[in-house]
């Protein structure tokens, strides 16, 4: 037999604990994305235990009290601010190499025709050394193949929407 309780128990007909609601939702910010609940950085509303015993038993969540929320916006700012750095010290360095001329000595037999060829790899060593930055050789791109004594177009890109075309001279050298 069940007892039953006093009229003036201290719960209340509508305390979740006592009526075994499960409807109870918890603010939490994401620091790992989570399949079905979403992406790193967002805040979301989740069940109380969902996120008590899963998101923050394994580091997956944070709580969303006034100090996480603003360490959030915190680390968002910072993240904005180094894009809009690394834009513009791309903008700057395709500034500088906007319609200048890279000259590249390599030796060649008779006829200007090269030993092997110049490769993106040799244009990148060259851009450092002529123009003082470094570009990955897989963000550069020719218009064809260097093997001959001559100028060749080239491209490169520097960032998500900022490339900078420059002119590749080969300069044959005796062997």
């Amino acid at each position: 037999m069940q007892k039953k309780q006093p009229p003036n128990s201290s719960r209340k007909k509508n305390d979740p604990a006592c009526c075994g609601r499960k409807d109870i939702e918890m603010k939490v910010i994401l620091l790992q994305d989570v399949k079905g609940t979403g992406k790193k950085g967002e805040i979301k509303n989740v069940s109380d235990g969902y996120a008590r015993n899963f998101l923050i038993g394994k580091g997956l969540a944070v709580e969303a009290t006034n100090t996480n929320l603003n360490k959030l916006e915190g680390q968002k700012a910072s993240a904005q601010h180094k894009i809009d750095v690394a834009k513009q010290e791309a903008a700057d360095q395709a500034a500088k190499l906007e319609g200048k001329k890279l000259v590249i000595r390599a030796k060649a037999g008779q006829g200007g025709r090269l030993f092997g060829a110049v490769t993106p790899g040799n244009v990148a060593d060259e851009l450092e050394k002529q123009f003082g930055f470094a570009v990955d050789k897989r963000k550069l791109t020719v218009s064809s193949e260097m093997k001959n004594a001559g100028d060749y177009s080239a491209e490169a890109k520097l960032y998500a929407g900022i490339t900078a075309k420059f002119t590749v001279s080969v300069v044959a050298e005796d062997a």
